[in-house]
């Protein structure tokens, strides 16, 4: 009897145990998403649109990334990581959602994007009470110029979608004394790419006024506001106004907006796949 109860109970956990196996052995599929609370809602998102997950409604700011995703029926492990890091660790992980902004430096290309139809419009912004000052006019009048609109059509052929409104041929302010602010500086935080690159158009416009433009580049998503806050900075452009509003309200910051620049698509990419085939056929 002893050996036949011990014959049951070694079959038993051999089933256990190769049971155990299949079902372990399916790796999880990575999807690395940002960590920062607008982009990474977006990120969810453009993921719902897809068939891959089910995002929570009205979400809020102080909602996690597990609270966010209230159905996960293929089982997929989400890692939160930094915006501008996404491109390094791509090769890391099975897919990635970036910001075109980071994609467009890293040369990497989406295989789905959310559309131009969702539109989170990266903006020129200031600290309240500076809005109307005779620099900010000028800096507002040369971006939103032709010359800068034809630059992001031009350049990035639908990576970078333009949002500038009634762009003026010449990007100057016919209520700004120009001859006044002859010699002035205006500094500006700003993103390498594109900000700073679409930037460099608004500059020769100012240079033509005897201003100078001084275009200092960041990395990260935390001191262009900072230094704007501080007033280190006239101007920052590098960011859209949702996460401009978190960061106020998490920073008792006093910063606005002035001008809609453009908009960044946010893209899913991977260097092992060209669509979501491989989660869907597991």
């Amino acid at each position: 009897m002893k050996k036949i109860l011990s014959l049951v109970l070694a079959l038993t956990l051999v089933l256990g145990c190769a049971l155990s196996l299949a079902s372990c052995g399916k790796k999880k599929t990575v999807i690395a998403v940002p960590n920062d609370t607008t982009n990474q809602l977006r990120a969810l998102q453009l993921l719902e649109v897809q068939g891959l997950i089910t995002v929570k409604k009205d979400a809020t700011a102080s909602d996690t990334l597990k609270q966010l995703i209230v159905e996960n029926p293929y089982n997929i492990e989400f890692k939160e990581v930094e915006a501008a890091q996404l491109p390094a660790l791509l090769k890391d992980v099975d897919y990635a959602v970036i910001n075109s902004n980071y994609a467009i430096e890293a040369g990497i290309t989406p295989f789905v994007t959310e559309g131009t139809n969702v539109s989170y419009p990266n903006i020129i912004a200031v600290k309240a009470g500076n809005e109307n000052s005779p620099k900010i006019k000028a800096l507002v009048a040369a971006v939103n110029s032709a010359a800068v609109a034809s630059y992001i059509a031009n350049t990035y052929k639908g990576a970078i979608v333009c949002d500038l409104v009634n762009a003026s041929e010449n990007g100057l302010d016919s209520t700004v004394d120009y001859a006044a602010l002859n010699g002035a500086t205006i500094k500006i935080a700003a993103s390498p790419t594109p900000h700073a690159e679409i930037l460099a158009k608004a500059k020769e416009i100012l240079a033509g006024q005897g201003i100078t433009l001084q275009i200092i580049e960041y990395t990260d998503y935390v001191q262009p506001n900072l230094v704007v806050e501080s007033g280190d900075c006239d101007a920052n452009y590098f960011q859209h106004v949702p996460y401009l509003n978190d960061f106020n309200a998490e920073n008792r910051t006093s910063i606005v907006s002035v001008l809609e620049v453009h908009h960044e698509p946010m893209g899913v990419y991977s260097a092992k796949n060209t669509s979501f085939d491989a989660i869907k056929n597991k």
